[in-house]
């Protein structure tokens, strides 16, 4: 079972890499003012929402500026609080990974909801996004499997050894 988990938060930690990277520079875009990120940022968004057909981010609706101000308020401080709990080994890693899971997976099915009932969204779109919902459902098992790490659960320690007689 170690090895299946240790697999399992390989692909978690990329993925958390790749939300703790974008989520601030690429989909906090769709709430905040351009001017606020280098041109290159901006280029990059704009190219991506060209080349995928991404209206969603042309076009900002209400529902969509939401999920990512909660993505960037909630799902990113926890992916970076992941990223930490895979490095160390924590052993809460279970509880913030079941959280982000389950934030993700609700916010991915509205997006994909949205896709696939206004029949706009591209195939090359549907399969940028099909990834972060099969992430989402990763994070949510993860934080269901058992815990792997070595550290000891905070507030309890070792008991004290006897000597014995001899």
């Amino acid at each position: 079972m170690g090895v299946f988990l240790n697999l399992i938060d390989a692909l978690l930690f990329f993925f958390f890499t790749i939300i703790a990277i974008c989520a601030p520079l690429i989909d906090s875009q769709a709430c905040l003012p351009a001017h606020l990120y280098p041109k290159v940022i901006v280029d990059l968004t704009t190219w991506y929402s060209h080349e995928f057909g991404d209206y969603l981010m042309v076009e900002k609706p209400n529902f969509f500026v939401g999920l990512v101000w909660l993505e960037l308020l909630f799902a990113w401080p926890l992916s970076l609080l992941n990223l930490y709990a895979i490095l160390r080994g924590r052993s809460w890693f279970r509880t913030t990974c079941l959280v982000y899971g389950v934030s993700t997976f609700t916010s991915m099915v509205a997006i994909l909801s949205e896709m696939l009932g206004s029949q706009r969204a591209s195939d090359k779109l549907l399969m940028m996004h099909y990834p972060f919902l099969g992430f989402a459902v990763l994070a949510i098992l993860r934080g269901l499997l058992p815990y792997s790490g070595k550290t000891t659960a905070a507030g309890t320690r070792p008991g004290l050894t006897k000597k014995k007689r001899v």
